[in-house]
């Protein structure tokens, strides 16, 4: 069982952002914005910051696969 956050990068294109944009907006380093991308392990910090940045919930980035 892990996360996915698959729904922040389809989210990310649908609101026209880039990697480094959502960077600059949230304040998340890019090695974390990698630690997403590779689905590993990341604290929950920095999916507060992103939600806040993005203006979204945190279903809206993240879900939980079996």
């Amino acid at each position: 069982m892990h996360f996915s956050y698959n729904k922040l990068w389809k989210l990310i294109i649908d609101k026209n952002l880039s990697k480094k944009d959502l960077s600059t907006l949230s304040g998340v380093s890019a090695t974390t914005l990698s630690k997403l991308k590779k689905g590993a392990n990341v604290n929950t910090d920095v999916l507060l910051r992103i939600c806040n940045a993005l203006n979204c919930d945190i279903s809206d980035i993240a879900e939980f696969v079996k």
